[in-house]
C-alpha cells in the first residue's frame, strides 16, 4: 500500500482492550501520515458508507482509548456471504473502497472477521482497486489459531481469576450457616480458555475452584454431583466454575436456548441455574450462582498489563503490515519462552486462521476433568500479570474517551441490504 487512507473496523464481542488495539492503529498511521477512516458498527458501516474521520480527534482523545472499554467506534455481528451467493454486497464494499480513496482495510476481531478480512483481500485486483487487507486478532475466548494467545483474552482471565478468589473467600466465611455451593457461569462457547483462567485463582490442595467444568469434555451428572458432594464434606464449601458451552454425553449443549445470533451461533445462557438446580435437588445443598456476561469482558479496572501492551502490539504491527501490501495476514504473538515471559509479534496467513478454532488442548486440563493441569497454569499466568491502571477522575471513577465522531461526507446513494 503506497497510497490512499486505511479503514478500521471492530467486529464481535468486545473486549477491555480492543480499544488500544484502535489506538495503536491510529497512533501508528499518523507517524506514517496516512489517514485513517473508522467504520461505524464493523462492516455494516463499510456497507451503509457511515464513517468516521479520526483525524478529527485530538492526541489526547485517541491516547484515551487505551483505557477505554468497549467498541469506541460500534461492532457488529454480521458475516458477510461468499462473493458468489451475494456479490451485490461485495459489489458495494468496493464501492465505498474506491469513493473514499481507501487502499487498505483493517478488521479488528475474531475467527469470522478474519473470514470477512480474507474473502475482501481476494477482490481487489478483480474490481481494479489495489486494496491490502489485515485480520487484527480480537477475542475474549482466545480460540484464534496460530497465535499464542489472543488480545482481549488476558484481561477476561485475570477479572475471572480474581473474582472466583474474592467470591470464595466470601462463601467460605459463611460456608457453615449459609451457603455451600457457589457456581460462576462464564463465556466459552466451544473452548474452555476462560474457564481454565478461573483456576489460577489457587493452587494449592482443595483451594478454589474446587470444580472446572469445560467444553472440550462431556458433562456427567453423577461425576459432577459426587465432586461437589465430596468437596462439600472435606472442605465446608464448593466453588463451581462453568464455561457457558458444556454438553452432555450426547454432545448437545446444556444451554442451548434455541435462538441463532447473526453468524448462525446458537445463543447460550442458563448453566448456572440449572446446575443450581441439579445441586439443590440431588444433593439438597444451599447454592448461590451468577453470570457475570458482559462484565467479565468488559471489566477495563481489572485489565491486565500484559494484555494491553498485546492489544497494543498488533494493532501497531497491522498498520505497518499494510503500508508494506503484506495482504490477507494477521499480526499474531509468539511465545518465546514462559518464564520470565517474552513474545513477539510475527505475520500470519489468513487463510490458516479464518473459520479455524483452537481449543484446550487435553494436556493442559487434569485427568479428572474437573481442573487444570502444571502445564495450563505455565501457559496462563503470564497473561494475567501486571494491572493496567486507568487514570481517575475526581469523582474516583475512571477516565474513558469521549470522540466527536465527525462523519465522513457521503458520495454513493444509500445502501439497501439485498
Amino acid at each position: 500500500m503506497r497510497r490512499g487512507k486505511l479503514l478500521y473496523a471492530q467486529s464481535g464481542g468486545v473486549t477491555a482492550v480492543i480499544n488500544a488495539t484502535a489506538a495503536a492503529v491510529i497512533e501508528t498511521a499518523r507517524a506514517h501520515g496516512v489517514k485513517v477512516y473508522a467504520a461505524r458498527n464493523g462492516i455494516l458501516g463499510a456497507l451503509r458508507e457511515d464513517l468516521i474521520d479520526t483525524s478529527r480527534e485530538t492526541r489526547a482523545t485517541i491516547a484515551a482509548l487505551d483505557h477505554t472499554p468497549g467498541g469506541a467506534f460500534g461492532s457488529c455481528r454480521y458475516k458477510l456471504k461468499s462473493p458468489e451467493e451475494n456479490p451485490a454486497e461485495y459489489k458495494r464494499l468496493m464501492d465505498v473502497l474506491r469513493a473514499h480513496d481507501i487502499r487498505g482495510f483493517l478488521y479488528n476481531g475474531g475467527n469470522d472477521s478474519a473470514d470477512t478480512a480474507l474473502k475482501l483481500s481476494r477482490l481487489g485486483r478483480e474490481y481494479g482497486h489495489e486494496l491490502t487487507c489485515i485480520g487484527v486478532p480480537k477475542t475474549v475466548d482466545n480460540d484464534l489459531t496460530i497465535t499464542d494467545c489472543c488480545p482481549g483474552f488476558g484481561s477476561v482471565a485475570r477479572y475471572t481469576a480474581l473474582s472466583v478468589r474474592e467470591a470464595s473467600l466470601d462463601v467460605a466465611s459463611m460456608s457453615e450457616t449459609s451457603t455451600k455451593v457457589f457456581i460462576l457461569e462464564v463465556m466459552g462457547r466451544h473452548a474452555g480458555w476462560i474457564a481454565a483462567a478461573a483456576g489460577l485463582a489457587g493452587e494449592e490442595a482443595d483451594a478454589p475452584p474446587h470444580v472446572i467444568l469445560f467444553p472440550e469434555r462431556s458433562f456427567e451428572p453423577e461425576a459432577f454431583l459426587a465432586r461437589v458432594k465430596a468437596t462439600v464434606k472435606r472442605v465446608g464449601y464448593c466453588t463451581v466454575v462453568a464455561s457457558e458451552g458444556i454438553r452432555d454425553a450426547a454432545g448437545r449443549l446444556l444451554s442451548d436456548t434455541g435462538t441463532r445470533d447473526a453468524f448462525g451461533h446458537a445463543q447460550l445462557g442458563g448453566v448456572a441455574p440449572m446446575l443450581a438446580q441439579l445441586v439443590k435437588e440431588r444433593l439438597d445443598l444451599k447454592v448461590h450462582w451468577a453470570v457475570p456476561d458482559y462484565l467479565q469482558r468488559s471489566a477495563r479496572h481489572a485489565a491486565s498489563a500484559t494484555d494491553l501492551a498485546q492489544a497494543q502490539a498488533v494493532g501497531k504491527a497491522a498498520v505497518e503490515y499494510a503500508l508494506k501490501g503484506m495482504n490477507a495476514v494477521m499480526p499474531v504473538i509468539v511465545r518465546e519462552r514462559d518464564a520470565p515471559y517474552r513474545w513477539s509479534i510475527a505475520p500470519a496467513p489468513l487463510a490458516r486462521v479464518a473459520n479455524r478454532e483452537k481449543k484446550m488442548p487435553a494436556r493442559f486440563l487434569r485427568r479428572d476433568g474437573f481442573g487444570i493441569t502444571s502445564a495450563a497454569r505455565r501457559y496462563l499466568a503470564p497473561l494475567i500479570h501486571g494491572e493496567a491502571a486507568a487514570p481517575l477522575g475526581r469523582d474516583g471513577l475512571p477516565v474513558h474517551a469521549k470522540l466527536k465522531m465527525i462523519a465522513v461526507g457521503r458520495k454513493l446513494p444509500p445502501w439497501k441490504a439485498g
